[in-house]
Order: C-alpha cells, then structure tokens, then sequence
C-alpha cells in the first residue's frame, strides 16, 4: 500500500491562497496552541457524542418535549451513566490508534520520515481489536500480543449501540486493509476520522494526501463513495484548522479536492448547501432540517458543518448538532471534532469535560497524535525507554 505521501502528488489540492493563509498561520501558532487544538478535537467529539447519546432516536418535538424549549444543555442518563461516549468515540481513538501503530511500524523496518508507512492496514488492524471489544469475532486471527494500550482500557469494552455496517463489513475483512464490500453511505465512516486530520498535520501531508487517506479509512467499512468521500473532506477540515485556518477558509480546498474525484457530487452538494444556509437568515432548526437527520454521511457531515459555520462558540455549536432529528450523537461529534480544533480544549465548557468518560484516555491519545512525530524511536538520538513503552503501547509485532 503506497503511503499517503506519495500519494496523489501533482494534483490539485485546493486554493493557493488558502495554502499560503494555513502556513502563515502554522508558523504564528505556538506548540501549547497546536496541542490544545489536537486535544479540544478529539475531547470535543467525546463531548458532542456523550450529549447526543442520550436523544440518539428521539425527534425535535420529543426533545424538546421531555427536556425543555431549548433541548438538551447537560448530559443526560444513557448505558448507565452521564457523560459516556458511544461507538463513535471509540472508533475515533482506535482510528488514531492505527495511525500511530503505522508510525511505529516505520521505524520497526528502520525506514525514517514515513517512506513505509501503512496507516490502512494498521488501522484496519485497530477496527478489529475494537471489534473485538464489541464482543465479536474477524475472520482474520490476532496475536493478544497486538492488543496495545487501548484494548486494555475496559471502558472501551462496553457495547453503546456500534453501527450494523462497521460491524459487519469488519467480521468479513479477510485482508487486513481491504476495502467494505457494500454500497453503503452511513456516517460510520466519516465520524471516525477526524485523527486523520491530526495525523496529516503531523506530518504535513498535502491536503490531497489528507483526503486519500480519510477516503481510505472510511472506505474499510464504507463502499458507498459518498461514505468514503465525506471521510477525506472531514480530514482535511480537520487539518487546516489544526493549523489555526479559519473554518470557511478549509471550505475552498476542500471543495477543489472533490471536483477533481469521481462521484462527488453528493458530498459536495451537501458541504455547499451548509455553506449557503449557514449564511442565510433561516432559523437554525429549519436550516437543519434541511439538511438532513445525520443517519447517512453527507448529511451527517453537512449538520455538524453548518452548526460549526453558525457557532457562536463551542457550546452553541454542538448544542444546536445534538438537538436535531435524527444522529444527534454522530453529528454532535463531528462537530464537536470541528469545534474543538476550531477553538481549542479551554473552549470546552469544564462541566461538560469532568464528568467525561475516559478523558484521561482521550487527552493521551490526542498527546500522542501531537508529538509522534518527534518520538526519537531508532538512531543515534533514539531514547531506547521511551521506545520500549511505546512499542508496547502501539505494537504492531509480537512483543
């Protein structure tokens, strides 16, 4: 499998203008900035999925029935608790699980800077263990000695309604890094992905390397190209924002990158339907409605979008993604992801963050996606300690 950055090279990868905004933006932006937008990412989308857990399946009318005239403002009880996340978060952080197993699998073939890397097969290894915390069985054998930090966490055991087609299109792999055999579009491949912009802005992958690799990722489970396409223009929003670009600045490039690839035009619909109503003066629930429930991904992608577009601040924003029809956990975190990269882990109301499920976890794992990149793992400056542990942590041989 050809890494992604030698992927797609040569090739439009969006506005030069934009390009040029997100690197002047990169060397302004300090390192604790950068952290705090990779940690508030994936703690936003803890966030948003842990608000909308509770109303999942319930309509507008029926939310607002039960919770009020402006819905659901607190977490709410669901599977047991308050504040746990569901399958979307859990599948988020094995998707940065199997990103970082590729990284340290580059250097476990002593090939420096990532000329060997293999972010889908290591992550299609990452969606089978956490197959395998849903209590299931793939097709295909794993050593317990490829188990790593995360299948070690027990709350990530606990079943929070996993998606039929990841589950499925998962016990059927029998090529670890095979693309799903269905036509499938639900947002099981797009909520997922947002690691994918952290990890690309890592390493300064082109935005069209981003976007590959997010189809890529996707298309494990997905094999709708609506499924996979909103999966890489996820990743590449994350990534300009990362960067400190401005969310309707990565609109651009993103939608250069799908003109240019086959069978978009429902994805790019749908980004540019919540371009335009974000800018209109119709009443957020209406614009919503519009756009969809969330239960299939352009419509998933397009809610959390247009909510991202329109918030005032964190909080507005992923209060108006969960109260909705429809996915309200799926969209509340995908937008919660945008939201957090947007402004960062102190935007994150602290009430909202306390009680989290696994937070310690989540902010490890966005730690890890920031730094991976300098871990000195082999060579003269290698810190033989620090590699042990993290070959333990993300092992992809016996160790």
């Amino acid at each position: 499998t050809q890494h992604p950055q030698n992927q797609g090279r040569g090739q439009p990868d969006g506005s030069r203008s934009a390009q040029a905004d997100q690197h002047a933006r990169q060397a302004a932006q300090s390192p604790q900035q950068t952290l705090a937008r990779y940690t508030g990412c994936l703690l936003g989308g803890a966030v948003g999925d842990a608000l909308g857990a509770p109303i999942e399946f319930m309509s507008a009318t029926d939310i607002l029935l039960d919770f009020g005239p402006i819905g659901v403002t607190n977490y709410q009880p669901a599977y047991g608790g308050l504040g746990l996340i569901t399958d979307d978060t859990q599948m988020t952080l094995f998707t940065a699980d199997g990103l970082l197993r590729a990284w340290i699998e580059g250097h476990n073939h002593s090939q420096t800077h990532g000329h060997a890397l293999n972010p889908v097969r290591t992550t299609a290894l990452a969606y089978l263990l956490w197959l395998q915390t849903q209590g299931e069985s793939p097709a295909l054998s794993l050593a317990p000695a490829l188990h790593g930090w995360l299948f070690a966490q027990e709350a990530l055991h606990a079943r929070r309604a996993p998606g039929m087609t990841c589950l499925s299109s998962l016990r059927s792999m029998d090529t670890l890094g095979a693309p799903a055999r269905n036509n499938s579009k639900g947002c099981g491949g797009v909520m997922r992905v947002a690691p994918v912009g952290l990890f690309a802005h890592s390493l300064h992958l082109k935005p069209q390397q981003t976007f590959q690799l997010g189809n890529r990722l996707a298309g494990l489970t997905h094999g709708h190209p609506t499924g996979q396409l909103t999966g890489g223009a996820l990743a590449v929003f994350i990534q300009g924002l990362a960067g400190g670009v401005a969310l309707r600045n990565c609109l651009p490039p993103v939608k250069a990158l799908l003109r240019t690839t086959p069978d978009h035009e429902e994805t790019l619909h749908a980004i540019e339907q919540a371009e335009s109503l974000a800018g209109s003066d119709l009443p957020h629930a209406e614009a919503i409605k519009r756009l969809g429930q969330g239960w299939i991904a352009e419509e998933a992608l397009a809610v959390s979008l247009y909510c991202a577009l329109v918030a005032q601040d964190f909080k507005h924003g992923v209060k108006l993604a969960v109260n909705h029809d429809g996915d309200s956990d799926s969209t509340g975190a995908i937008a919660g992801n945008l939201l957090g990269a947007l402004y960062g882990e102190s935007a994150i109301p602290a009430k909202w963050l306390q009680p989290l499920e696994l937070r310690g976890v989540i902010t490890e794992v966005a730690r890890d996606l920031h730094d991976f990149h300098g871990w000195q793992l082999d060579g003269a400056h290698a810190d033989a300690a620090l590699a042990q542990r993290l070959r333990a942590r993300y092992p992809v041989q016996p160790v």
